[in-house]
């Protein structure tokens, strides 16, 4: 039965919650994995297993070892995690649990070494922006605020209500100002709820959230930056 339930589990193939390994020889790569399970949903790694599913197994302890230096000494802060062994066909694969975090973001090195944060996007670990890093930051320490519509808010809203995503740099352009003073209007409309973040391989959109919570709106209006 013990079996099956793995061989269930690597049917599902590679997800949003769920990625294999065959091997670990790097485990500052591996944070990165870590580091996007616990900043998105939670999420387990299957080592032993190969990308296309077929079962190769651990062939030592080594791979523990591995992931708790990758979790507790390149993830800034640690990530937790519990362990499950499984036994199939002769062969060990090490099935690594991560869950989703409350103190996120939690960061890995890139490939120079350098902190980033990740998320967890369909089978792939995207790297973030610093405007959902500072929303993380908002909701960590549980600030509330008040949602003021000025003239580049309403431009954004009235923007998306007719076209329904809009990237970063458009939006600086539209409403003429600076990537600072979008960067701001973003993370505040985000940790609202009124805006959400819809993150791809390639680009990053913003949306207008179909679940939003009623926020607490102001009504100021204010000329766009020149005026």
């Amino acid at each position: 039965m013990e079996a099956k339930e793995l061989l269930d589990m690597i049917a599902e193939g590679e997800h949003q919650t769920q990625d294999f390994k065959f091997a670990v020889n790097d485990s500052k790569k591996i944070a990165r994995s870590l580091s996007a399970f616990a900043n998105t949903d939670g999420g387990r790694l299957l080592l032993g297993v190969k990308d296309n599913g077929k079962i190769a197994g651990v062939e030592s302890d080594e791979e523990y070892y591995m992931i708790e230096a990758a979790a507790k000494i390149h993830c800034k802060p640690n990530v937790p995690f519990e362990t499950r062994k499984w036994e199939v066909e002769g062969k060990t694969v090490l099935e690594i649990i991560i869950p989703k975090s409350k103190k996120k973001p939690h960061s890995a090195p890139d490939k120079e070494g350098k902190p980033k944060a990740y998320v967890r996007v369909k089978d792939q670990n995207i790297m973030v922006n610093r405007i959902l890093i500072e929303v993380w930051k908002k909701e960590r320490e549980g600030s509330g605020g008040m949602l003021k519509i000025k003239y580049a808010e309403s431009k954004l809203l009235t923007y998306l209500e007719i076209n329904g995503y809009i990237t970063f740099s458009k939006f600086c352009g539209m409403a003429r100002i600076s990537p600072r003073k979008a960067e701001k209007i973003l993370i505040n409309l985000i940790h609202m709820k009124v805006l959400v973040m819809d993150i791809t391989e390639k680009q990053i959109f913003y949306k207008m959230n179909p679940n939003p919570v009623e926020p607490i709106i102001g009504g100021e209006q204010e000329l766009p930056e020149g005026f």
